[in-house]
């Protein structure tokens, strides 16, 4: 898809409030957000927090101006002077409140196209950071694959090598004995006793995992469970 045709198709894209999504947040929880997301989230909840005190405050000024639209009703029938200033006043104050009403009311109805836009904005920033760290995550998965890879063949050609050793150490020893007999090989066991034939490891002579490597199977380095 075009650069252009995705970009109108991702701007009439519809989503939920990312902000007060729990599993959004998730989403940088090993990495972090970026200064961008962080200056869009704050911008999203500043343009909450706004309509939130707005419909307060448009709740407020329709009781006030239920209160003096009741103050008036009752004055009605009272012609004394104070009574008319009153009602006057009155007047004058719904006449401020229906336009601190208005003007709240006409921001309200700005506020929902503004947190769409700020909410499309930070979809995109998001996806973008998803995309990059699953690249990222990708590329470090297969170097270590590749890094198995190596050790595995190492171990086995180790291995391997190491059964050799031992082999010819068992075969050394027995011709010694078949050379120079049991009592000659004994007394020079005790002049080199740092002398060992085999290690004491676990993967030594034909062991099942070192059979298998012998015989070019994979070595299973997993735990037995």
């Amino acid at each position: 898809m075009e650069d252009k045709n995705f970009s109108q198709v991702v701007k009439n894209v519809k989503v939920p409030i990312l902000i007060l999504d729990q599993k959004w947040h998730r989403l940088f929880a090993l990495s972090g957000k970026t200064e961008r997301v962080k200056d869009l989230e704050k911008n999203i909840n500043d343009a909450l927090a706004r309509q939130g005190k707005l419909n307060q405050e448009l709740k407020e000024l329709k009781k006030v101006k239920n209160d003096l639209m009741k103050g008036i009703v009752d004055n009605m029938d009272d012609t004394q002077d104070t009574s008319n200033k009153k009602k006057e006043e009155n007047k004058r104050l719904i006449e401020e409140v229906n336009e601190k009403m208005a003007a709240n009311e006409d921001e309200l109805m700005e506020l929902p196209k503004i947190i769409s836009d700020y909410n499309n904005d930070l979809m995109i920033e998001t996806m973008n950071f998803c995309y990059d760290r699953l690249r990222v995550n990708y590329h470090e998965a297969e170097e270590i694959s590749d890094w198995i890879k190596q050790v595995r063949i190492d171990l086995k050609k180790n291995i391997i090598k190491k059964q050799n050793r031992e082999i010819n150490n068992k075969e050394i020893y027995a011709y010694m004995h078949d050379i120079f007999g049991k009592d000659v090989v004994e007394m020079f066991d005790i002049q080199n006793n740092d002398v060992e034939i085999t290690t004491g490891e676990a993967i030594v002579g034909d062991t099942r995992d070192s059979q298998k490597l012998s015989q070019g199977e994979n070595f299973d380095t997993t735990e037995n469970k």
